[in-house]
């Protein structure tokens, strides 16, 4: 049985994560939610509860957020489900912590989780935006993301990641290095067609 708390806020090198929710859309065949309860040597990512806004708050003070080079949304689910908290804490982050960059780590499927299109509710909030690209064509994608939306999944993954260049200072895709050369060269191409780089990142086994 998964271990749960209520960790919110965790250190990762000289970053400070953000835990904002544990609901996702997708199933990706290597989530990092598989191999174990937590990341990065972190406590467990499972929360108790949903946390409010002075939850995440009171989180980041105690994490004491000067000490830290970027602040990034990303923990045990899919940030962009929690889109109004995201929004107002990256407002109060923007206002008290102006000189720490923000970064979103995504699956790009926001506009279909909420229903609308949401690339320009970030402008000014989020510096940098990181996609999951996970495959280069649609049958790969839909196999290992497993996203509950089905087949539409990869082309509005693809144009929320586009929409984000209009409003967000750095856009990149990433894929994991388990990847077949073949499938990052391919990737590689949908990137550049794209006009987005692409990040290669280890894949974490806890």
């Amino acid at each position: 049985m998964a271990k749960k708390s209520m960790t919110i806020a965790y250190p990762v090198e000289d970053k400070l994560y953000l835990n904002l929710t544990n609901k996702c859309p997708c199933a990706c065949i290597f989530c990092i939610r598989n191999n174990g309860d937590g990341a990065y040597g972190s406590e467990p990512l499972w929360l108790e509860h949903e946390p409010s806004l002075d939850e995440i708050i009171a989180a980041i003070e105690k994490a004491e957020p000067l000490k830290y080079t970027e602040i990034v949304f990303c923990g045990y689910g899919e940030p962009t489900e929690a889109l109004e908290l995201l929004c107002s804490i990256a407002d109060y982050l923007k206002e008290k912590y102006p000189n720490i960059p923000t970064r979103l780590n995504t699956n790009g499927l926001s506009d279909l989780i909420n229903g609308k299109p949401t690339a320009g509710l970030l402008k000014g909030r989020i510096d940098t935006v990181s996609v999951s690209l996970n495959a280069a064509t649609k049958e790969e994608y839909l196999r290992v993301t497993r996203p509950k939306f089905g087949e539409c999944s990869f082309e509005e993954m693809q144009k929320f990641a586009s929409s984000c260049k209009e409003y967000v200072n750095k856009v990149m895709f990433t894929i994991v290095d388990i990847l077949s050369p073949e499938e990052t060269a391919e990737s590689q191409k949908l990137a550049e067609k794209l006009g987005i780089g692409l990040r290669i990142r280890e894949y974490i086994e806890e």
